[in-house]
């Protein structure tokens, strides 16, 4: 454990902020199971109603610190593509 005052807050810090990025990614990545279970049950126009909030919960995790941008980006780009195949 820290001596000094400083690292004892910053361990403070670091803990409440591990949660708060544990609990973004957590229901980032249950929001895309849900699609991606959309999408393996062919149910097109579900999953195309469901797109808008696993982007909306996606955004939030990279805007807050969750995951990083690219992150983000690959997990929509691959949501949008299995849904453009869904589709056609």
């Amino acid at each position: 454990m820290a001596n000094i005052k400083s690292a004892i807050k910053r361990v403070g810090v670091n803990q409440k902020k591990r949660v708060e990025n544990t609990n973004f990614k957590t229901e980032m990545r249950t929001h895309i199971k849900g699609l991606e279970k959309l999408i393996e049950a062919n149910e097109a126009d579900k999953a195309k109603a469901a797109l808008p909030e696993a982007f909306k919960k996606i955004d939030k995790a990279v805007q807050k610190g969750g995951v990083h941008k690219n992150n983000g980006s690959r997990h929509k780009a691959r949501l949008a593509k299995k849904i453009n195949e869904l589709g056609a």
